[in-house]
């Protein structure tokens, strides 16, 4: 990476490229300031097929200041023309690149929105089976469940995003592979067919009410939470799906969401200090 970078609003940011062997991974850093709380690896969203570093500039700007980490803003292949694990290997990827980059003591924690949530909850699992701890893992409304079975996707007529569409975005995601085995160690399409989910970073999650994966992300805090897990989990209220990229408007979400995961995460690292 260049040394030097571009400045706005208070956050230095530069692009960079990992050489991950056979491809490349587009990365884009946030710094927030000298004083870095941590580093957060943000995975974004797309239904796995779609989106990048560059759509996703400005909310992930926003995150670093909010959390006043390093946010890492990682590309990964996408579906069609890459399935499972790709995209969770590429998280991983980045994972260890910013592992690599931060100094002694500073933590990591991985995160994203909606499909690239979804990557991070696989990929904090990894992450624990291979006993490479994570410092927290931050989930913004991710699909969880590939049948798309629960009430909540009914229950707004309309809303985005619908069953009919996300059932073929998982069968495109994963082309009938629901884990992978790299070393070993089982790469997870989605988290709920881990045995076990004990053991795994605290989580942060949030999902507006008016969200159809909003039973997925509840049931998952459920789930950790009986497996022992810090969870903390915020429903927020006349909140649709895509509120991670919320600016602010009718119509346009609720940014205080994003804001929220950040001040969560923040609160989390801090608390992880002060704990001897």
């Amino acid at each position: 990476m260049r040394p030097d970078g571009r400045w706005a609003a208070g956050v230095q940011w530069q692009s960079a490229w990992l050489d991950a062997g056979t491809h490349r991974i587009p990365v884009r850093v946030y710094r927030p300031g000298p004083r870095s709380y941590g580093w957060l690896v943000w995975a974004h969203g797309g239904s796995w097929q779609a989106g990048s570093i560059e759509h996703w500039h400005g909310p992930v700007m926003d995150l670093a200041r909010t959390t006043g980490c390093t946010v890492v803003s990682t590309g990964y292949r996408l579906a069609p023309g890459y399935r499972h694990p790709a995209q969770l290997e590429d998280v991983l990827t980045t994972l260890s690149w910013a592992e690599e980059q931060a100094a002694d003591g500073e933590p990591l924690a991985v995160g994203g929105d909606s499909a690239g949530g979804t990557i991070a909850a696989c990929a904090a699992l990894t992450r624990r089976d291979r006993d490479q701890p994570l410092a927290a893992q931050v989930l913004a409304y991710p699909p969880l469940d590939p049948d798309c079975a629960a009430a909540s996707y009914t229950s707004e007529r309309g809303a985005f995003p619908a069953a009919e569409d996300l059932r073929p975005a998982w069968q495109t995601y994963r082309g009938g592979l629901e884990t992978a085995v790299r070393g070993g160690t089982p790469l997870y399409s989605t988290p709920l067919t881990a045995e076990q989910l004990d053991g795994l970073a605290p989580a942060v999650l949030a999902v507006g009410d008016l969200d159809p994966v909003r039973d997925d992300v509840t049931e998952y805090a459920r789930l950790l939470r009986e497996a022992g897990n810090t969870v903390r989990l915020k429903v927020f209220p006349k909140t649709p799906h895509a509120a991670f990229l919320a600016v602010g408007g009718p119509g346009a979400g609720n940014p205080g969401l994003r804001r929220w995961l950040g001040t969560a995460l923040r609160e989390q690292l801090e608390r992880r200090k002060e704990t001897p």
